[in-house]
């Protein structure tokens, strides 16, 4: 083994989003590393035959208060903490009795979809984690030791590096603990914004405000030909005008998009049929009328020169 590539022998699997968990853990458990894991996550592992540890095994206690405590536990968090370039972690881990994990595989509460669908109180309560941050901070915390994985775009690299490397290289624990905070402060940013507007702070300007976006896709070109540019969203939205597709025709600009924007806002304010060209973020044109059809030519006619290769935008 290279140096600084860590061997993954054990790993601790608890998963609110089980998408690709079954090829996951079978491709795990062919390389030899032994899975723990919690609750609903363990029943699936099971479900294809992959034997599976359950994390009540390790800590000596069920999983109690409805759940609400499964893995905050010594056994657990020193299994993940523990330095294994220090001699002295090493030995305490012996000492207790505890075994170290090499891997952890966490994502979270389901707290923003949740949110989004309207539920109750109490029951967008019980959909902040906290389990999950703790397992998912120790293990990027200690990458030196330990590699975190939060998302199930990872799971196919991760498995075809352990195969290539027989672990994974500090280069990957590295990336893979940036997102793991990504993951971790992007929940706790929707679940800060939820807690003021429940409070009744959606009317005025607040201490502080934290934005935390995702990337949703690389654009041809920024504001000048010569600059690169991407699309951000905020984390579990559907994006810039609401998540719109490109449904025919080359991908948008930046430009493109800042233009839509604009002259879908200006659409969006106005009562009767109404359409908007924008160009460069300056408006063309802008007509209301009986009908819409109307309302474009009448926008059009407005500046037909500068209206070529603009965004027009209706309501």
């Amino acid at each position: 083994m290279r140096p600084g590539v860590t061997e993954v022998r054990r790993a601790l699997v608890s998963l609110s989003d089980k998408s690709g968990l079954l090829p996951f853990a079978e491709a795990l458990a062919s390389l030899g590393v032994e899975i723990v894991s919690t609750g609903s996550t363990a029943e699936v592992i099971r479900s294809s035959g992959v034997e599976v540890v359950s994390v009540a095994d390790v800590t000596g206690f069920p999983e109690t208060l409805d759940g609400r405590v499964k893995t905050l536990h010594p056994a657990i968090h020193a299994g993940i903490l523990a330095d294994r370039r220090n001699p002295a972690h090493v030995a305490e881990l012996r000492r207790l009795g505890f075994e170290p994990f090499d891997l952890v595989v966490v994502n979270l509460y389901p707290f923003r979809e949740t949110v989004s669908s309207g539920a109750a109180f109490d029951t967008v309560i019980e959909q902040i984690d906290i389990g999950g941050p703790t397992l998912v901070r120790a293990a990027a915390k200690n990458l030196e030791s330990v590699a975190v994985v939060v998302s199930p775009e990872r799971y196919d690299d991760v498995v075809s590096e352990l195969r290539h490397e027989r672990g994974l290289t500090r280069s990957t624990r590295l990336a893979l603990a940036a997102a793991a905070f990504d993951h971790v402060a992007a929940y706790d940013v929707a679940i800060a914004d939820w807690f003021r507007m429940e409070a009744g702070g959606e009317d005025g300007l607040p201490d502080s405000v934290f934005v935390a976006l995702e990337k949703a896709g690389e654009l041809r070109y920024g504001e000048n030909p010569h600059q690169r540019a991407a699309m951000y969203r905020p984390a579990g939205g559907g994006g810039p005008l609401g998540g719109a597709e490109v449904l025919q025709g080359k991908e948008m600009s930046f430009n493109n998009w800042l233009d839509a924007e604009a002259a879908l806002t200006v659409a969006r304010s106005l009562d009767t049929p109404a359409a908007v060209v924008v160009k460069h973020n300056n408006p063309c044109g802008a007509a209301v009328a009986d009908a819409l059809e109307e309302a474009y030519r009448a926008a059009v006619a407005c500046d037909p020169t500068s209206a070529f290769g603009g965004v027009v935008a209706t309501n």
